[in-house]
């Protein structure tokens, strides 16, 4: 079958929230197949498309994610334009996609995955250790108030929501004494903020933090051969750990999980984390296995920590 390329008067249209991160996975996502297919930008359109989640008067409000939906706040619109034609494909920011996709969607394409770490962000401190007893820290995060509450207890945790250049405004306001942001948003934006790296030994990332995805309807050929062509294997491998374990668990935005999955060699190594929303309790699990296996291991890990969990530690999720 011969391949339709798109033209600059036939373009691929890529469908993307209007968010300064979100425009530059786009145009990474443009870039990488310009490349691959040796083609001009404006044989690519790209097309805005605001989403429930990205709601002027509810960020401004601090209005928490679990009071105004799930993680469908950043995909519903953008997939209904999908599955509608008025896109081609649809680039997420993958921490944010729910675990099943709308009949008729497939997500089977990953870009190189960046730095997984959580940064500090301040304008007054330089780490987690030097916040005075009281601090105020903000975060829309479940699993980042959780995970600061169960080594900080003694800290003030507050609604923080809004891009980056929003939440560093809001530092400047003082309204929070620092915050946290994924080190691979502030890397693919090219930003100097006052940050400290944590590592993951420290603060477990969300299952698929830094890496992106891009969507497409099941049935479209041309724009499955384009994807292939830019797919990173690796990221799919250590992805389908961390999300066969958070579909396990049904995770959401009103849920506080962890996951990290590593390759090495022919083994995926995955850790995996899940903690009371206030967080007075942590429970960990960790396995090895072969990287075919990968999904398999993470189901497996949802499972333990399902069965070892106290009989009330899910009640927050119901």
């Amino acid at each position: 079958m011969t391949l339709t390329l798109p033209t600059p008067a036939s373009p691929l249209k890529i469908g993307t929230r209007g968010s300064p991160l979100a425009l530059a996975q786009a145009h990474e996502t443009r870039a990488r197949l310009m490349a691959a297919f040796d083609l001009v930008e404006d044989a690519f359109e790209i097309c805005v498309i605001q989403t429930s989640g990205d709601n002027r008067q509810l960020i401004d409000a601090d209005r928490p994610l679990k009071e105004i939906g799930n993680k469908g706040l950043f995909t519903k619109e953008i997939e209904e334009a999908l599955l509608s034609g008025g896109i081609d494909i649809a680039v997420h920011s993958m921490k944010d996609m729910p675990t099943v996709q709308p009949e008729g969607l497939i997500l089977d394409c990953y870009l190189p995955r960046e730095d997984v770490r959580d940064a500090f962000v301040s304008l007054k401190y330089a780490g987690i250790a030097d916040l005075p007893k009281g601090a105020t820290v903000g975060t829309s995060s479940l699993r980042r108030r959780a995970q600061l509450l169960n080594t900080r207890p003694d800290l003030n945790v507050v609604e923080f929501r809004g891009n980056v250049q929003t939440r560093l405004k809001k530092l400047g306001n003082d309204v929070a004494d620092a915050t946290f942001l994924a080190m691979a948003g502030l890397n693919r934006l090219g930003l100097d903020v006052p940050k400290h790296a944590i590592e993951v030994d420290d603060l477990l990332p969300a299952v698929a933090q830094g890496a992106i995805g891009i969507e497409r309807r099941q049935d479209d050929t041309r724009a499955q051969t384009m994807l292939d062509a830019i797919h990173n294997t690796q990221t799919g491998q250590r992805l389908a750990a961390e999300r066969a374990f958070l579909m396990t668990l049904d995770g959401s935005c009103e849920t506080p999980i962890g996951a990290l999955a590593v390759l090495n060699g022919e083994q995926i190594h995955l850790r995996s984390e899940i903690l009371r929303p206030d967080g007075s309790e942590k429970m960990c699990e960790e396995g090895i296995a072969p990287i075919s296996e990968g999904a398999e291991l993470g189901r497996a890990l949802g499972e333990r920590l399902l069965a070892a969990a106290p009989k009330d530690f899910f009640d927050w999720r119901n």
